[in-house]
């Protein structure tokens, strides 16, 4: 899809999901906003889903490019255009959740898994002031090093639609932040070998939620054959992750403080979930953002 199109489209989404969720006139008292809400959420989705993490690359980029699709934007300082940004968090963690719903009305059947965000190379943690308190050291499994800094916790649809997330220090376990996931009664998940734990699984089961883990130790696995049947369910969480990695760079989020670590990570799950919905309505499979890119 053409990029001018595209911004079109999520403009267009933007402004009339705003007014759905009357989120139009939320503010109690200070001037009219220069730059409109729906523009500002606009180019942050689209600036996501081109791989502008900066805040400073992404308004350059469409104050250079596209002030014609938003005059606006050669008036306002940078600094105005994100804390503006900043303070919408709100609103765009009310659109996904929204958003989310609409593209899985029956959520029912659901995949969980944590990826690492780090604060800062393992080497500094010690002299870092980002996030201080509140980070800490943790394990990535991927990379089979100790990090610094949290992790973020996702739960998904089996058609790749991020339904819920939360964002815990690093050295908190999955398990631990599983219940907080908004767990629908009557659904099924699967977990990786980190979710494994029979009384969790007694105690979601009397909440009517089926939950199922690989066994923890995968030498002493007693089921080879049913954990490789859940390893095989559970392959689309970690193609989302993937993107969250390398697309929406998630891992390098950089931020002074976790207030706007968070809504950095909550602008970027409504970018990969509002791509989500463009996939679908453009005929293409619902994670292939590149095709919809370049369509």
């Amino acid at each position: 899809m053409d990029l001018d199109l595209l911004l079109l489209h999520v403009f267009c989404w933007a402004d009339d999901a705003l007014r759905a969720a009357g989120l139009t006139q939320f503010r109690q008292r200070g001037p009219k906003p220069t730059l409109a809400d729906s523009e500002v959420i606009t180019i942050e989705i689209i600036g996501e889903l081109l791989g502008f993490a900066d805040d400073t690359l992404l308004f350059w980029f469409f104050r250079r490019y596209h002030r014609r699709d938003f005059p606006a934007l050669g008036i306002i300082h940078r600094t105005t255009f994100v804390r503006q940004a900043a303070n919408l968090w709100k609103a765009k963690q009310l659109l996904q959740q929204r958003l989310a719903q609409e593209l899985v009305p029956a959520d029912l059947d659901w995949r969980v898994d944590s990826m690492p965000v780090y604060v800062c190379r393992f080497s500094r943690a010690k002299f870092c002031r980002r996030c201080a308190g509140q980070a800490a050291y943790g394990h990535d499994h991927v990379q089979r090093q100790t990090f610094y800094g949290f992790r973020l916790h996702v739960r998904m649809s089996s058609g790749g639609v991020i339904m819920a997330y939360e964002l815990a220090a690093a050295n908190v376990a999955d398990l631990a932040v599983l219940p907080e996931l908004r767990l629908p009664a009557g659904s099924m998940g699967i977990g990786d070998r980190n979710y494994w734990c029979p009384e969790l699984q007694q105690k979601l089961s009397k909440a009517n939620i089926r939950f199922y883990a690989s066994y923890r130790n995968k030498t002493k696995d007693p089921d080879p054959r049913l954990s490789k049947l859940l390893s095989k369910l559970r392959w689309l969480i970690e193609t989302v992750q993937g993107q969250l990695a390398e697309r929406y760079k998630v891992k390098q989020t950089k931020t002074k403080d976790l207030w706007h670590l968070q809504h950095r990570i909550i602008r970027k799950i409504l970018s990969h979930t509002v791509a989500v919905m463009l996939c679908r309505q453009q005929g293409i499979p619902s994670l292939q953002f590149a095709e919809l890119l370049a369509a």
